[in-house]
């Protein structure tokens, strides 16, 4: 039975983002096909098989470089927060998670800023532990994340 320390004060699930859906990858990857393959067939029929073989390698290397991006898209963090502890599981592309777990009352949220840029990093150290947060966020999700974070630690102490 959860008792009232437990009930999740904050929880979020961070993400990458990614600009391209699945929808624009399959265009993209449709006309760049095409034009690799009129192209292709081009240079294979006036004799110059080389770069025929070549806009082929390309087309893989472009295929191959977008599946390895979306593979790292697959990898999220879990954050929890409620009166006796906090939580970050990270979850990597494969699938595997590592589980944080800190007091709330003894975690500290370090936040590095640049004047022009906004937040580098995250970290959250305790108990002789510490870990990164959001490391993949963009700047304008990290200052969102960082703001709401920031008061559900300071409401978990109260």
């Amino acid at each position: 039975m959860d008792t009232p320390e437990d009930k999740p004060i904050f929880a979020a699930e961070l993400v990458p983002y990614r600009s391209l859906g699945r929808k624009g990858f399959r265009m993209l990857l449709a006309v760049s096909g095409l034009v690799c393959f009129v192209y292709g067939i081009f240079f294979l029929t006036t004799g110059a098989w080389p770069v025929g073989l070549f806009f082929g390698v390309d087309f893989l290397l472009l295929y191959w470089a977008f599946r390895a991006n979306y593979r790292a898209a697959d990898a999220r963090e879990e954050v929890s927060v409620s009166r006796s502890s906090l939580s970050i599981r990270k979850f990597s592309p494969a699938g595997r998670m590592i589980e944080h777990r800190f007091n709330p009352f003894w975690a500290r949220f370090r936040v590095r800023r640049h004047e022009e840029i906004g937040i580098l990093s995250m970290h959250v150290t305790g108990e002789g532990k510490a870990t990164d947060i959001g490391s993949f966020l963009n700047p304008d999700d990290r200052e969102s994340f960082a703001k709401a974070f920031g008061n559900a630690l300071a409401k978990a102490r109260r």
